[in-house]
């Protein structure tokens, strides 16, 4: 072995001792439209259920036979697993009635985390929204102690006419009663930083989870940065390069950057990261690994 090499590993291993122990995780899934992807699911799932996730998520569609399914998933996660099971609920297509209704339900089926979000606005529509994440919030703290996590955007949310804007609208989702924020995912640490920064200076107290999203789709990846504002590194483009059909490479390319992201933000005081896992659970099984996550005894 070289001695760079040797440097190398040695840091490597310096690294990771830094980190094991110190890392919570969550993970996040959407709900199947198969009978294929919902086995998909259940075995990405059952897999990472054993590193004892501080909370799953599951996101929540505009229309009423995804919402079924959510509702379904998330009871299912509840019974299946016992792990603390968080739907996404957005209001921009509901009523204030039929969101008293919905999170009613959820109570009095032992779901006591919820992901509030307003939802993207239907294609055209023009319209300001009735309801916004805030009311949301507030619908909920009214219906019962819900844990409340709600969405941040460390690049500004696409609507947002500027970033002050984006930050104070955060602030009110937090005065309103949300417990944390959950980031859009993004690919430069330093941009989270400042961001958390800001966050502090205008008085948001709680805890801002870093989305992390293991990229093994690079052509995918462009097309969501697109719709949601998030910056690509040029670096990325050369790292992905060539990869088209190299599913094995893109996929320890991946890993990595997600490793050496959770290092850096790591150090600098962090301890909660949100998965994005696009219902695979491969990757995000070994980054949690190699991470020093490690599994608890079995799940009922």
């Amino acid at each position: 072995m070289s001695f760079v090499s040797a440097q190398y590993l040695e840091s490597m291993n310096r690294n990771l001792q830094d980190v094991a122990g110190k890392v919570n995780v969550s993970f996040e899934f959407f709900p199947p439209k198969t009978e294929q992807m919902e086995n998909t699911l259940w075995q990405s799932i059952e897999r990472l259920a054993p590193l004892a996730p501080s909370f799953v998520s599951v996101t929540y569609g505009a229309n009423s036979g995804e919402r079924d399914r959510t509702h379904d998933i998330i009871k299912s996660i509840k019974q299946r697993t016992g792990l603390i099971a968080a739907p996404h609920l957005t209001c921009v297509d509901a009523s204030r009635a039929e969101l008293e209704r919905i999170a009613k339900d959820y109570w009095d089926n032992g779901i006591r985390h919820i992901v509030a979000l307003r939802g993207d606005l239907p294609p055209g529509n023009k319209e300001k929204p009735a309801l916004y994440a805030a009311d949301l919030v507030e619908i909920l703290r009214s219906v019962a102690d819900f844990d409340i996590s709600v969405a941040a955007y460390p690049e500004v949310h696409p609507e947002s006419p500027n970033a002050q804007f984006d930050l104070l609208n955060l602030k009110r989702k937090v005065d309103a009663g949300a417990s944390r924020a959950i980031t859009q995912f993004f690919f430069d640490p330093e941009k989270y930083l400042r961001y958390r920064d800001r966050c502090a200076a205008i008085g948001i107290d709680v805890e801002i989870v870093p989305g992390i999203l293991p990229v093994t789709n690079f052509q995918q990846l462009q097309k969501f940065a697109t719709m949601t504002n998030v910056a690509i590194p040029s670096w990325m483009n050369k790292a992905y390069e060539g990869l088209e059909q190299d599913a094995t490479t893109r996929n320890l390319v991946a890993a990595n950057i997600a490793m050496e992201m959770v290092k850096v933000l790591s150090r600098e005081g962090v301890n909660h990261f949100h998965f994005y896992t696009l219902n695979r659970s491969e990757l995000t099984y070994a980054i949690c690994h190699l991470l020093g996550v490690r599994p608890q005894s079995a799940i009922a």
